[in-house]
């Protein structure tokens, strides 16, 4: 589930998009073939959320892509850190106001489009920008990070590709307006946590998402946002390059092991801090094996446990274990 990159500032470098001007050159001389047959008029806020299938594909995120950068978000009904991303995305869609498009594609049913994007695990987010694909962030992630690769992306599109996004008509009513869910019991404590993060104050995110742990123990939402804000606290203070080579220098080691498989996880390289808390249960013995099993644990909640690398590091695990 979680991302190649949680920090998400560097997932992807935006600024180096191949062909960066003959893609600007194309969008541009879109939008006003587009002009000239009428188009370009204010769309409603429904229009900015869509569901799009391979069938359709190119006419909704490739071509739409010249005119406005188009999100995708890959998801599945039974995928559980979805039901917490997707809504956060197609909210924050609506907040940009028409600074990009999201489209929403079920993989169940769209096989091809997922493998096309290379699509590992799910959810998975990529942008098309004038017809150039990018990988943004894999797996749920705080809002503020989300926020962060969102605001890259949009001045990437206006600066590199004249993409200035659509004028929304906020008088235009939702096609797909629904009564409002009733707030849940644990809506503000969560909200909260969101706060922090957004914030920067992992320490109270952290204790936000624990106080709803403390009166709903199987909270989903609590127990991802909480791994993701222990996790983000832990390697805030490290000095990178220093875990790094105590880590390497000290193979058997399972407090250096386990520092660094905290930055291989921020990093983006799961499998990396997967294996190498493996290797160091296999390694270890008495209280540090068990000290890098619970971290690796703990790495699992962060990352999901319908995601395919977890499921193969469980396997891993089992096997030194037993």
């Amino acid at each position: 589930m979680q991302p190649r990159n949680m920090s998400m500032s560097g997932v992807v470098d935006l600024a180096a998009v191949k062909a960066a001007q003959e893609a600007k050159a194309k969008a541009e001389q879109a939008r006003a073939d587009a002009a000239r047959q009428g188009g370009g008029g204010a769309v409603s806020p429904a229009d900015l959320v869509i569901d799009v299938s391979e069938a359709d594909f190119e006419r909704e995120v490739l071509q739409r892509s010249t005119e406005v950068p188009v999100v995708i978000d890959f998801w599945a009904e039974w995928c559980e850190p979805c039901k917490q991303l997707s809504p956060l995305l197609e909210r924050l869609t609506r907040e940009y106001n028409g600074r990009f498009v999201l489209a929403k594609i079920d993989v169940d049913a769209n096989q091809m489009l997922m493998q096309q994007f290379g699509v590992q695990g799910i959810p998975a987010v990529f942008a098309v920008v004038a017809g150039q694909a990018l990988p943004l962030f894999q797996g749920a992630a705080p809002e503020a990070q989300i926020r962060q690769t969102l605001d890259q992306l949009v001045q990437v599109a206006e600066e590199r590709f004249g993409l200035t996004g659509l004028t929304v008509d906020a008088a235009a009513p939702e096609a797909d307006a629904r009564p409002a869910a009733p707030a849940g019991p644990h809506d503000a404590a969560l909200a909260a946590a969101v706060q922090a993060l957004d914030a920067g104050d992992l320490g109270g995110a952290v204790q936000a998402y624990q106080n709803v742990l403390n009166d709903d123990p199987g909270n989903t939402e609590a127990k991802l946002g909480l791994a993701q804000a222990q996790l983000l606290r832990r390697v805030q203070e490290m000095d990178p390059q220093a875990v790094r080579t105590e880590a390497a220098e000290k193979p058997g080691d399972a407090r250096a092991q386990i520092a660094a498989a905290d930055l291989d996880l921020v990093g983006g390289h799961v499998e990396d801090a997967f294996g190498r808390l493996v290797e160091t249960v296999r390694r270890t013995a008495g209280e540090d094996r068990d000290a890098a099993r619970v971290r690796l644990l703990e790495l699992f909640e962060v990352v999901g446990a319908d995601d395919p690398r977890v499921t193969a590091a469980r396997t891993a695990l089992a096997r030194v274990l037993f």
